[in-house]
């Protein structure tokens, strides 16, 4: 049988303590526990947002990788905004958000509101503008987001632009 699970304070490996004689494993060398109720709010925002990270270079020395968790409050929407070069898998885990973004391939750009439930997933490719609003006017809307980027990259902008084809 498992030992119990870690407590929350003990850090990330609470059983590979440096001791005397004994000098803990590089971070890259073992598995990274990152408890619920340790995510790191120190991360980039848009308005309208809490974003938290549980895995990324500064929480667990992940080089090629961030994920965390966005809180989006009740009858709320983000800042228009995009995240760079990072390719962004989104994985709903409760409420109803809804991912908006301007698509092009017609006559004259059309905003695209893509209306999601728990499970389903969102893939956000690198440099698209979009915004993400939680139409629920009593509960709070949580996605769990993964990058390819080391770190959460967000840039807010003014207002949400198609992408043109030959900037992808």
């Amino acid at each position: 049988m498992s030992e119990p699970s870690t407590t929350p304070g003990e850090g990330f490996h609470p059983h590979l303590h440096d001791t005397a004689g004994r000098v803990a494993a590089p971070l890259r060398t073992r598995l990274h526990h990152i408890r619920s109720d340790s995510l790191d709010g120190d991360t980039a925002q848009s308005g309208g947002m809490r974003r938290f990270a549980a895995v990324s270079g500064k929480n667990a020395g992940s080089e090629k990788l961030w994920m965390g968790q966005t809180h989006v409050a009740p009858a709320t929407s983000s800042s228009d905004h995009h995240h760079g070069e990072s390719e962004t898998a989104i994985y709903v885990v409760s409420g109803h958000p809804e991912f908006v973004f301007l698509d092009d391939s017609g006559s004259e750009p059309e905003e695209v509101r893509l209306r999601t439930s728990p499970g389903d997933y969102i893939f956000v490719p690198p440099f698209v503008p979009h915004r993400e609003e939680n139409p629920d006017p009593d509960d709070e809307a949580v996605v769990v987001i993964a990058r390819s980027t080391q770190e959460a990259i967000v840039v807010n902008l003014p207002h949400l632009y198609a992408l043109p084809a030959d900037e992808t």
